[in-house]
């Protein structure tokens, strides 16, 4: 790999995006370097990759699986929000969710998965954002190396800045296999629920409590 990239982007947290995204050269190179370590953790742990029909290639699988997928949420900028006119003023709660939660432990390197759901009062004379974009954001910050309780905070802080609302709650709800296939082996039902609150959702304790019955609706896959 260039030396230039690699000086450029050491040192970095595991779940913090780089300064700039990489280059189609960039990313292809940081691929191949990576396949040449997997490669030789197979020769470490005695697993053929050359011959053996399973393993065949997997080092260069795996590789460009971090690369372009696994983490790709350091490598690419963040998703562009978009902005339409409150046109009616609208200022209630809007709550969206399930959205599905596919991360990276950062400790043990195992999957996360859940869901997060989120609820914002937007201001009445501001802007609204496409609903889509909500997942978008949440997709960006869970694919990088994370741990639970920084992924709300980024998901909520990204959102607080880019549309400034008056209120704004973030809530996760995931499996951690790092618990489930390792360790106390806990079973899959085993969850971790975290919750971000900022602006209005913070101190009016009516909104948070309506969030909180939304969240176990939509949940419940029977929201009224």
């Amino acid at each position: 790999m260039n030396h230039n990239l690699l000086k450029r982007r050491r040192g970095l947290p595991a779940n913090q995006a780089m300064e700039t995204p990489l280059s189609p050269a960039e990313q292809a190179g940081m691929i191949a370097a990576a396949a040449d370590k997997f490669a030789e953790l197979f020769d470490i742990l005695h697993i053929d990759y050359r011959a053996d029909h399973n393993t065949r290639d997997t080092p260069q699988r795996v590789a460009r699986m971090y690369v372009e997928e696994l983490l790709a949420g350091r490598f690419s900028a963040p998703p562009k929000i978009t902005e339409f006119d409150n046109v009616e003023g609208f200022d209630g709660l809007i709550v969206t969710g399930p959205i599905d939660v596919r991360s990276t432990c950062a400790h043990h390197l195992m999957p996360i998965y859940g869901n997060a759901i989120i609820g914002t009062v937007p201001a009445a004379g501001g802007r609204i954002i496409g609903l889509s974009k909500y997942d978008r954001v949440v997709h960006h910050f869970a694919s990088r190396f994370q741990i639970q309780e920084e992924l709300v905070k980024q998901i909520g802080q990204y959102l607080l800045d880019t549309t400034a609302p008056r209120g704004l709650a973030v809530r996760i709800s995931a499996v951690h296999m790092c618990k489930t296939h390792r360790g106390v082996l806990a079973p899959h039902r085993a969850r971790m629920v975290s919750t971000v609150y900022y602006g209005e959702m913070k101190t009016n304790e009516s909104l948070k409590s309506e969030f909180l019955q939304e969240c176990m609706a939509l949940e419940r896959g029977g929201a009224a």
